[in-house]
């Protein structure tokens, strides 16, 4: 038991070398918490870290690189993210049962569709800026050294919905040239397009309208709808924009296939007329469609004649081969 006076003794005082000792003391206890708690963040982090990278959190994916990313499309030679594989068209499929051309469809509906060849070309961003402004589907025939210059143009008009068709490789008069030829220029464009980014063509439309029996065969077994036409705007020969106009509002029908150009030389008559001729057949009620869909809505009849060339359509051919 303590004695009672020692509780009322004052105690000793401190001297200032023991209070600056006990100071130092303290500061280093403090330093310690902190280092200790830094420590044990830092081990809380790693852990973590460690957890995620076993198991991954389930609501964050890993991103995938183009060339395997499922359905995200794959690098093609152009540089450009190739779309996922498109399956054939059953419609066309199912005109290709009974027939092997278009050139107009049954008039059941008051629609018409709208074609470009021999593009992409300096003048096709043009032709799209104005199919974009005034919501109007179209189909492009493209030249496979066209595709070639101009992937971009084509992988925008695959992008946008529209329908893409073959013209061949470098606008061949295919009557005129052999039957290896006409394979190399028809499934050369084909192959072109397809390293662009568009699905593989089921439309075909034979430069300056020119085929032959070869052609048909060679379309068969390919399994391509020969597209020709309703209505030629002769707009290759620029003949004014007025009488481009003209020209395709005359001709325009129900089921009216209308063949214009994009490519293979200026085409700004075309560019000008373009929207004159949207304007003019939507007030007679028209609905502008594209050739797949014209298929779909307004097929060609049953017991179609076999085709004829429209040779002469177009630029004149080039001279015969002695």
């Amino acid at each position: 038991m303590s004695d009672p006076g020692e509780r009322d003794r004052p105690a000793t005082p401190l001297t200032s070398a023991d209070l600056e000792a006990r100071r130092a003391g303290s500061r280093r206890a403090l330093r310690r918490q902190r280092q200790l708690a830094a420590l044990a963040v830092v081990v809380l982090a790693l852990g973590l870290i460690a957890i995620g990278t076993s198991h991954g959190p389930s609501h964050v994916r890993p991103p995938l690189r183009a060339d395997r990313a499922a359905g995200h499309g794959r690098p093609t030679p152009h540089g450009l993210s190739q779309p996922p594989p498109h399956p054939a068209d059953p419609t066309i499929d199912k005109v290709l049962s009974y027939t092997s051309y278009l050139t107009v469809g049954s008039p059941r509906r008051a629609e018409v569709a709208l074609t470009f060849d021999d593009g992409p070309g300096p003048d096709t961003p043009h032709v799209l800026a104005i199919l974009a402004r005034y919501h109007v589907p179209a189909t492009f025939f493209t030249v496979g050294a066209a595709v070639r210059r101009s992937p971009k143009l084509v992988r925008q008009e695959v992008r946008r919905g529209y329908a893409i068709g073959d013209h061949t490789e470098r606008h061949a008069y295919l009557s005129r040239i052999s039957s290896a030829a006409q394979s190399e220029e028809i499934l050369g464009d084909a192959r072109d397009l397809e390293a662009a980014g568009a699905p593989a063509p089921q439309l075909f439309r034979p430069p300056y309208g020119a085929f032959d029996a070869t052609t048909l065969s060679i379309l068969r077994s390919a399994r391509m709808l020969m597209v020709l036409w309703t209505v030629d705007t002769k707009d290759f020969s620029r003949p004014g924009t007025q009488r481009i106009v003209y020209t395709a509002i005359s001709g325009a029908r129900p089921g009216a296939v209308i063949l214009m150009h994009d490519g293979g030389g200026s085409r700004g008559q075309t560019v000008d007329a373009l929207p004159r001729i949207i304007a003019r057949l939507r007030h007679r009620g028209f609905r502008f469609v594209t050739v797949p869909q014209l298929l779909r809505d307004d097929p060609p009849p049953a017991g179609q004649p076999p085709p004829h060339p429209l040779s002469g359509a177009g630029v004149p051919p080039p001279p015969r081969r002695r």
